[in-house]
């Protein structure tokens, strides 16, 4: 069974910083690139950074470079993305996807994305 299992959200005070996680398991992941998308309460879901297939590139959106990065440990088929500077604006649950092959830069968000996981939760208090 394809799974995604993310981890690592917490509560925070602005300023700090969380390491997000995503498992994989099911499918190959070094084939897949990894996007991570989060959804502010009462906001539509938005992508946020994006890294291709096989430790390829990356691109995150403009709002949040130099705060955000993704990376990837293939030989654990694991995603991450660390977010410093925390403010009360990163507050949202985050979610990873995977689909196959790379990231397509902006148009990243709108490609397929086969595999989801259930979200986990970041919370920053001001």
């Amino acid at each position: 069974e394809e799974r995604l299992v993310e981890s690592g959200g917490d509560t925070v005070q602005a300023g700090g910083s969380l390491t997000l996680s995503c498992a994989a398991s099911g499918f190959p992941f070094d084939d897949y690139a990894i996007a991570w998308f989060r959804q502010a309460p009462g906001k539509e879901r938005q992508g946020v950074s994006c890294i291709s297939s096989n430790g390829g590139s990356t691109y995150s959106i403009d709002a949040i470079k130099g705060r955000f990065t993704v990376f990837r440990n293939d030989a654990t088929d694991t995603a991450y993305l660390r977010i410093d500077d925390l403010n009360t604006e990163d507050t949202a649950d985050y979610y990873c996807a995977a689909g196959w092959g790379y990231c397509l830069g902006r148009d990243s968000w709108s490609r397929e994305w086969t595999y989801w996981g259930q979200g986990t939760q970041v919370t920053v208090s001001s």
